[in-house]
């Protein structure tokens, strides 16, 4: 009894270290990733499409040695095999994603285009009641409505005048994107993150090759961009897809909110990048939404089950 005693302490010791690395990576990986507005702006070659082909190629090259490290050269060569077409869809996204985030920050504000992307996992509840007809709470409905109005006061601006309506426009294709991707890969729970977005650096490389006028850039800028696409994009993706599986999603989907507050603030302290009133006012409703969802998300994973009701987890 003793003996089983023991084991039950170290087991949960060990459940405890897992779940505190867990959240530790996925901290980082927000933090890494909230570093991209501020790397970008410091880059000089004109053509974004240069910018995206290189930050693509290290992001690649990073990811591929990330997962050979991991997994071994034939174990990397079975994850890519196994995505099938989930894979490539996830990877396309992912592709669309990061092509537009660069592009879009020619035309507004990195405050516009994350705080926009905010509103990420509940477009995905939404995508997900439309296509796979996944039951959505009331409460979730109504986030998702204060989503859509905070977004649509963010969008006002370029109705009249005051902000591109291509960087708006831009940057509800990232998040629709990236909610795309969430649905994909919860109904395809096999596909594996790391190989599908390596494969989505892939893609958007292989698309700014096609559309790049020149792909001559300095070495500030190929350090910059080194570190746009290793660093910011890279490392931060290799921190998630580790960290995530180690902790509950609604834990992961919060600590996933500090990229949007520290992206405008990094911007702002590095290059004095303020963000238009109309964007802290639409901003705010949509992370004030989020954060309320995360926090129901919360209460409903911490009670505990019901009589006759299996607490298993899902698998991974």
């Amino acid at each position: 009894m003793a003996e089983f005693a023991q084991s039950a302490a170290a087991d949960t010791a060990s459940s405890a270290r897992e779940t505190r690395l867990g959240a530790v990576l996925v901290f980082l990986s927000a933090l890494l990733w909230s570093l991209g507005g501020a790397i970008a702006r410091y880059i000089e070659a004109p053509d974004p499409w240069a910018v995206i082909f290189w930050r693509s190629v290290w992001a690649t090259a990073f990811l591929l040695a990330f997962m050979v490290w991991r997994d071994g050269w034939r174990g990397t060569l079975r994850l890519f095999r196994g995505m099938g077409l989930p894979g490539l869809a996830v990877a396309a996204c992912f592709a669309t994603a990061s092509s537009s985030f660069v592009v879009a920050l020619s035309y507004t504000t990195v405050a516009n285009i994350l705080l926009i992307q905010a509103g990420v996992p509940l477009i995905a509840a939404l995508f997900a009641w439309i296509a796979l007809r996944e039951k959505v709470s009331g409460g979730t409905w109504v986030a998702i409505f204060f989503v859509v109005v905070g977004v649509a006061v963010m969008v006002s601006e370029s109705l009249g005048g005051t902000v591109s309506p291509v960087g708006d426009g831009l940057a509800l294709a990232i998040a629709c994107a990236l909610a795309t991707a969430t649905v994909i890969t919860r109904r395809y729970s096999h596909v594996r993150m790391t190989p599908a977005t390596c494969l989505g650096t892939i893609f958007a490389a292989a698309f700014a090759l096609s559309q790049a006028s020149a792909l001559g850039v300095s070495g500030r800028d190929m350090g910059f961009l080194f570190a746009f696409g290793v660093v910011n994009l890279g490392l931060g993706l290799a921190c998630f897809a580790t960290g995530a599986r180690m902790i509950p999603a609604a834990l992961a989907a919060l600590l996933g909110t500090f990229e949007t507050i520290l992206g405008p603030l990094w911007v702002w302290l590095a290059h004095a990048e303020v963000p238009s009133g109309r964007t802290i006012l639409g901003g705010s409703i949509v992370f004030a939404a989020l954060l309320v969802h995360i926090a129901r998300e919360f209460r409903r994973h911490s009670q505990p089950p019901r009589p006759g009701v299996s607490g298993l987890p899902a698998p991974n």
